[in-house]
């Protein structure tokens, strides 16, 4: 019996260290490319009226960034998972709401804007139009997002403006 603990806590210990001693796959700088939408953030639009909060934080060993968002509206929620894609070569956006939408962006960091559009899709009228929206890293630690909608031939609707300012 003695010997079934010595080897029972020989083994937890070599996991202990092999866990400590793995490297963090997600420590590169293309996936620190978003790190500046972290934290917790009260989101204004372009008046200064409150429309909701915001909580970013890295989770999955630093390789997701989540977003919890709580709208001033009552009973809007969504969230959604930002990573950078290996294989795509670009950073994607999983959202999804309590209302049943779904939102699916890729893009890539230029400057210091994280951009990222969603495919083109077909309206009812047969016209080709997609989702654009844009976080800039502004130098006084906000945050803007911008989505527009941008359909062939019409001009792009703001579908959201919102200015991020910590909360933290």
């Amino acid at each position: 019996m003695k010997k079934l603990i010595t080897l029972t806590t020989a083994l937890v210990f070599s996991l202990v260290m092999i866990a400590q001693n793995t490297p963090c796959v997600c420590c590169t700088d293309k996936h620190s490319e978003f790190d500046f939408w972290i934290g917790t953030w009260e989101v204004t639009n372009p008046d200064g009226t409150k429309v909701g909060e915001n909580v970013i934080e890295k989770v999955q060993d630093k390789c997701v960034l989540q977003e919890n968002w709580t709208s001033t509206s009552p009973g809007y929620t969504g969230t959604s998972n930002n990573f950078y894609n290996y294989k795509t070569k670009q950073w994607e956006q999983i959202w999804v709401d309590n209302k049943g939408q779904s939102l699916h962006l890729k893009g890539n960091k230029v400057g210091n804007q994280m951009i990222m559009r969603t495919d083109d899709e077909t309206n009812a009228e047969g016209k080709t139009f997609f989702h654009r929206v844009t976080w800039t890293d502004n130098k006084d630690g906000t945050v803007r997002q911008l989505w527009e909608t941008i359909t062939e031939g019409s001009e792009t609707v703001i579908a959201f403006d919102g200015l991020y300012k910590r909360k933290d």
